[in-house]
Order: structure tokens, then sequence, then C-alpha cells
């Protein structure tokens, strides 16, 4: 008994002492940059933050903890210059050209990375990788200054900064006198012992990166592309796809090779692939692939393989997210239990955590967790993904709460409009959009699920959640559980299924890098912390929308959630796939064919890409300079639908409420900035 005491003593300091360590960092300007003038020439000359309930040191904790993301070696993000210039691709006007918030050096992040981007290890190794804050961290900025916003969606244009840092590394490899300064640069940041290695890693990740930028091209030749911009990212899309790729088994990729080549093509490629195709070691077997095809037919492998990441909504604001029962836009996540667990594993699958999954004999602790039984086979998935960080990165964004508007900056809420909006809200906006107390450390969030064909805006996104599918591969045969049964994961199966499976496996394997019984401890120790702890309980989605069914087991996620709005007025643009600029413009109807021309409408396309906000109609600035063209005329852009106050999408009632007049317009957007 004195033994346990001290231990559980020992146990107690240890845990005090590194989280002490830990919220070291207390830069009161949290690293930002506190003046500058942005792409778009958007001054500010202070950069502030608002009471959201984090310390300086919450904040700093919240950008610069890892969780397992390895996108390039660490030396090479810090040398690597850009494709047409030498400049280097981190320096602080490039990270801003793609939306990304600079930072200056601080404590916690000694080499001034951005927000969200870090230094992570894995088997010894030192990677550059993203945080959640990379996606949920914002800056608006007015009259010259800037408001940081933790967990606000991130103005950010993912899509065109991996394209471009697929070229950076190519115009590394193939010009002379970039490629000898890259790699005396990376020697000296002493994480390689000599130039071959450090040339064979440059081939290997310029590959790596492009071939993700070209699996996740929206591609469609009867209609136009799907383009991304600043705000948006189609991160299921992207996800699902590295599962795709990761779980490729050696038996199907010959399959698949067979159906795309010729006979002749397939003798050549084979001759040389047999190899890679008969190892037992068959990580990244698809990449291992690619250096035997050639582009044409590695496009061929791609159409099969892989689904058109063709869906991008907006970063979704993170406050209340631990409170909410049910997660994403269409509340394809389950938050309750271990949920919270798997779903930001998958999240990190997304942003390139390594995954190291095999085909092994036999079966082990973790597998049969996983749900995969005691059979001859299982799969060993071992992987970067930080399991822990994850979750206290959780329990932290229990204390995160909304911004509310600051009137010490903005202008001053209009008392009477105010009164007068909440009026029209209860009339318009409350059966779907409850109210929360922000600050209630006991509110809970219960999704509202309203069907694609009831509300009426753009349906790709829950289209594709339920229709896309993939080749099963090593999962093949393995059972996944969902609301009305078990699924058998045939040779090909839903993506969502597949990505089910592989979450549920990932959060079951302890990390490999540590002793054996310290590995087991801590995932218990994890597994039982997020369960005990979460307040969230397995319960039934509200709404009107269709419920699954053994025939259809996942037809309730062709729906959209509608959430509380506090803090609705700092996270533009609007809707899921955000296609509309402001919320005044949200108020107003989407022009039909036979309107009359005179009149307000939404914008049918307008610039994204600005800081700079507007008060006035409470959003980002969309006209008047050279940002990124949103069209909604595009499939996925879609910007109909959520017509109440235009007195066209009826009430979930089937009450059809009168159009707002531009005076009422007025007074509910007031209402609208106070939440």
């Amino acid at each position: 008994m004195l033994i346990l005491s001290v231990l559980a003593i020992i146990w107690l300091i240890t845990g005090i002492s590194w989280r002490l360590y830990e919220f070291r960092d207390t830069d009161p300007d949290r690293g930002a940059t506190i003046k500058g003038i942005d792409k778009f020439g958007d001054q500010f000359t202070q950069t502030i933050y608002l009471d959201q309930g984090w310390s300086a040191a919450d904040s700093l904790w919240f950008y610069n903890t890892t969780q397992g993301s390895n996108l390039l070696p660490y030396s090479f993000f810090l040398v690597l210059e850009q494709s047409g210039s030498p400049a280097l691709f981190r320096s602080d006007e490039n990270i801003d050209r793609y939306g990304y918030l600079p930072q200056r050096p601080t404590i916690s992040n000694p080499d001034g990375l951005p927000v969200g981007m870090v230094r992570d290890e894995y088997q010894g190794k030192a990677f550059m990788g993203f945080t959640c804050a990379a996606c949920h961290t914002t800056q608006i900025n007015y009259a010259g200054t800037g408001i940081r916003i933790d967990g606000g969606p991130a103005n950010s244009d993912m899509e065109t900064f991996m394209i471009d840092l697929a070229a950076a590394l190519y115009a590394t490899l193939e010009t002379p006198e970039k490629l000898d300064r890259f790699v005396t640069n990376v020697l000296k940041q002493g994480h390689y012992e000599n130039a071959n290695d450090v040339l064979a890693d440059l081939k290997k990740y310029a590959q790596r990166i492009k071939t993700y930028t070209i699996i996740n091209t929206p591609r469609d030749t009867k209609r136009p592309l799907t383009r991304y911009g600043y705000a948006r990212l189609d991160a299921f899309g992207r996800i699902y796809n590295r599962v795709l790729e990761h779980i490729m088994s050696a038996q199907q990729l010959r399959e698949l090779l067979t159906e795309i080549l010729s006979p002749v093509e397939l003798a050549e490629v084979m001759t040389d692939m047999e190899s890679v195709l008969s190892s037992s070691d068959r990580d990244h077997i698809i990449e291992r692939t690619q250096a035997y095809l050639t582009d044409k037919q590695i496009i061929k492998l791609r159409n099969k393989i892989y689904n058109p990441a063709d869906a991008p909504v907006s970063y979704p604001f993170l406050w209340d997210i631990p409170q909410h029962d049910y997660i994403q836009w269409n509340g394809r996540v389950d938050n309750s239990g271990i949920g919270p667990m798997a779903r930001n594993a998958g999240q990190v699958i997304g942003v390139f955590g390594t995954l190291d999954w095999q085909e092994k004999d036999g079966f082990t602790l973790s597998s049969v967790l996983g749900g995969q039984g005691f059979g001859s086979k299982h799969i060993d998935f071992q992987s970067s993904i930080d399991i822990r960080n994850l979750r206290r990165v959780e329990k932290q964004l229990r204390k995160l709460t909304s911004p509310l508007w600051p009137e010490h900056i903005l202008p001053k809420l209009d008392k009477s409009r105010l009164t007068r909006g909440a009026e029209l809200f209860v009339q318009y906006c409350a059966s779907c959009h409850g109210q929360i107390n922000r600050t209630d450390p006991d509110r809970r969030i219960v999704a509202k699920m309203i069907s694609v064909s009831s509300i009426g805006t753009d349906s790709k996104m829950a289209a594709n959640s339920i229709e896309f599918t993939g080749y099963s591969g090593i999962l093949k045969n393995q059972y996944v559980s969902v609301s009305t049964g078990n699924i058998l994961l045939q040779s090909q199966a839903p993506a969502v299924a597949l990505l089910t499976s592989a979450t549920r496996n990932v959060v079951t394997t302890p990390d490999r890098d540590k002793w054996f019984i310290q590995r087991w401890i801590e995932r218990s120790l994890d597994f039982a912390y997020t369960f005990f702890d979460n307040v969230v309980q397995s319960s039934l989605k509200r709404g009107n929308y269709t419920p699954d069914t053994t025939a259809k087991p996942f037809a309730s996620i062709t729906a959209y959630k509608a959430r509380p709005l506090n803090g609705i007025w700092a996270t533009a643009p609007y809707l899921h796939n955000g296609s509309v600029p402001t919320l005044y413009d949200l108020l107003l109807p989407k022009r039909l064919a036979n309107d009359p021309v005179e009149g307000e409408y939404r914008p049918d396309e307008f610039m994204v890409g600005s800081r700079e906000f507007d008060a006035e109609k409470v959003g980002l600035k969309s006209a008047g300079y050279d940002g990124f063209l949103f069209r909604t005329s595009i499939w996925g852009n879609n910007n109909n639908g959520h017509e109440y106050a235009s007195g066209r999408s009826p009430q979930p009632d089937g009450a059809l409420l009168s159009a707002l007049t531009k005076e009422q317009r007025l007074d509910l957007l007031e209402y609208l900035k106070s939440l």
C-alpha cells in the first residue's frame, strides 16, 4: 500500500511538472506578428486577442502541440526555396500568401513556424507537420487592428500550398544551384549524415507530395472543376483517399493493373514490379509501384483507386465542439464515449500522419480490441498519430468560448435594432439554431439535422459522404459496426466504413517506440479518461432527416447540421461550402431565372482571401482586390437554399414566413452580431 501511495505521488508530481513545462510559453502577444501588410494590401498596426477563455499559454500550447503529422523532413521545410525564387518557401510573405498566419519565434516555437505548423518526431526523425490550429485559427483586420480568433475558421488555401510545395521540391531537384544550396543547408541542420541520404529523401518526398496533389485533384469531364480557394478544404475526401492508399493489398493492386494496362504494358511493368508486389513489406505499396509506371498509367491507376476530393467545405469553428453530440457539417461523427479519439485520429490521417500499416501473421491484443478477431492474420495499424496529445487537445477545447463582438474595436451595437432583431430571430431562426450560455461548463449541443432536400443547399458534400467507395485491400472480410448493425467489408466498400475501421484500429494500437508496459498503461489511461470524462452520451439526432436503415445504413448523413450561432459574426464565409460571403447576403434570396433583375440577391461571384472585415454586412471583404474568384455556378459551390429570411424556405413545421424587409434584415443582422 505504501509503495502504491509513493508511486501515485511520483506520478502526480511528474504530471504537474510536465504541465508547467509545456505551458511555460507565456508570450503576451502569443507569438503573433504585431503589424504588417498582408497579401492583398490589408494593413494592421496592432494585433489583439479577444477573451475566449484561453490564456496566452493556452493558445501557444494549442498552436505548437504535436499530433503526429509528418508532411516532410523538418530540415527540408526550414531551408526549402520557392520554385521560382531563392526566397525561402517558409518566409512570412509566402506563408501569408496561402492565408496561414506567420508567427515570431517563442519558447515553444523557436523557429518561428506559422500557426499550426510544428516540429514532430517519429521513430527518431524530425518532421514538419500540422496541428488543429492551422485550420482552426483565424485573423480578421479592421481599421488597422488585427483580431486573432482561436478556434475560428482559417482563411487558408491548403490546396495551392501543397501544389506549390511539390513544385518547390521538384524545382530543387531540377536546378543545380538550388540543389547545391539545399543539400548544404540541410546538412547544416544536423539531421542527415551525407548528401546521398538528403537526395534520396528529396526525391521521395517530392514524388509523395506531388502524388498527393494529383490524387485529390477534382476531375470531371462533364462540368467545371471545383477548386477550393481560400477558407475551404475537402477534408473528408482527402482523408478517405489517404485510407484507400494505405490499405491497398498486393492482390488487389495486381488485379487493378491487369484492368488498366495492355498485355504488353503489364508484362513490362510486372517484370520490374514483381519484387514490390511479392514483398512482405507492403508499406507505401502504391507509392513504390509508381516508380515503374508512366504518368499516363499513374493517372489511370488514380482514377481506379481514389475518389475526387471535390466537395470543399468551410473549416468548422471549434468552440463548443466537445459539447456537441454529433460532429461535422453532416453530423457524420458520434461524439460520445471514445468518439473524440477516433474523430481526431481521422483528422491526423488526413494531415499526413505516417501510416505504417502492415498485414502480419496471428493476432495481437491491439487487433482484437480493434475488432479484427482471432484469425490467422491481422493488420498492424502502427502510425505516428499521437493519441495522447489529441485527447489533451480535446480537453483544452472545453475551455474555449466563442468570441463576443468587440465594441471597443468594431462599431458599437445598435440596441434598438438588436431588440427588434431578437424577436425576428425567435420567429425565423430559433427553431433550428438553439441558444446556449457560451461560458456554461455544463452546456450541451444536440444536433438539429435538416435533410438536404429540405434545406436546399448544395448537396455535393453530403452525397460524397455516402456515395464514395473504395477497395478494401487489407481490410477485406472485416466487419464494421454501424448504427443499424455490422457491415462486412467486401472487395469494394463504402469509404466511410473503411475510415471507421481504420480509425478504430489506430486508436487501439499503442505507440511502438515506448516500453511495452508503458505503452499499454498510457493507452489504457487514454481510453479510460476519454470514456469516463466525456460528458456526451450516445443519443438520437433531432430534426428532419432520413434515418439510417439496414438497406441504407448511412442515410442520416444526407443532411446538414444547424448549431447555435454564438460567435457566428467571426466565421465568414457562410453556408457549409462557404458560398455566401456575408451574413447580410445570407439573409437575401438566391436569384433565380424568373426573378426580376432589380432587387437584392446573394452574389453569384465574389472574391475570397482578404482578411479585411466588413462590419456593415458582417463578413470579409469580397470585392475590389485580386483574390480567388468564387463562382457559385459550379456544382459544389452552389449558394442556393437556407432562404428562410427571404420567404422561400419553409420552417421545420412547414410554415412559410414572409420575406424580411431591408430594415428587418438589418435588425436581425444586428442581433446576430451580438451572439
